[in-house]
């Protein structure tokens, strides 16, 4: 019996924290939106150069 009573208290706590969440913006998800596009656009950009620049290294090494 004392696990249903701990699992009535987490969903009332759940439910508690759910009330206080806010819906963001439509101005704050664009701007999200455009700071994970531009994030993931570096992280290519940083892979990219690294496969080409050690693809380089790797014949320049071995021939």
């Amino acid at each position: 019996m004392e696990h249903i009573r701990h699992i009535g208290r987490f969903i009332r706590q759940t439910a508690d924290e759910l009330v206080k969440t806010v819906t963001p913006t439509v101005r704050e998800w664009a701007g999200w939106c455009v700071a994970s596009g531009i994030f993931v656009l570096l992280l290519m950009a940083l892979v990219s150069g690294m496969d080409f620049g050690l693809g380089k290294l790797t014949l320049w090494v071995f021939g």
